[in-house]
């Protein structure tokens, strides 16, 4: 079994690890020192800002009934099992896709823990321009989205 993990793609799991880490620490922290929807000035096109999302990225289907809780939350385990399945299947050499699966692993379960534990995600990451803003995410979204344009990158890599 040991030798199995070392020699695929399941030897950075640490990845999806460190991922759900920083993801669950910035949001407990958000919420404790938080009020919602209360930005919190860090940088002058960035605020720290406690939101509460029932939708999918970008707050997609925020307003929705709440049924989206749980196609997300079971979206993001189907995802997890195909990572999880496909990193064993990878050579431990090919870093570049196990970094990318693991990113998206250790978004998907940030996310889908906060679908269990509160129904909703936690966002706290807001930039914006002037009085323009863009959708406020969290460190999860932002594994996710990163290892998906890595696993875009590979495949047009390979199309070539």
């Amino acid at each position: 079994m040991l030798k199995k993990i070392f020699s695929s793609g399941l030897v950075m799991l640490w990845i999806a690890v460190l991922v759900m880490l920083l993801d669950r620490y910035s949001k407990t922290w958000v919420m404790h020192h938080l009020n919602f929807h209360e930005p919190f000035p860090i940088f002058s096109f960035f605020n720290l800002t406690l939101a509460y999302n029932t939708g999918a990225a970008f707050s997609f289907l925020d307003g929705a009934s709440g049924w989206q809780n749980w196609v997300f939350g079971s979206l993001a385990l189907m995802v997890s099992a195909i990572v999880i399945v496909s990193l064993a299947r990878l050579s431990s050499r090919d870093y570049w896709m196990s970094v990318a699966f693991c990113l998206i692993l250790g978004g998907a379960l940030g996310n889908m823990w906060d679908r269990i534990t509160y129904g909703y995600v936690i966002d706290l990451l807001s930039f914006h321009w002037h009085d323009w803003y863009f959708a406020i995410f969290n460190v999860a979204d932002s594994a996710i989205c990163v290892g998906a344009f890595m696993v875009f990158c590979q495949w047009v890599r390979k199309e070539r």
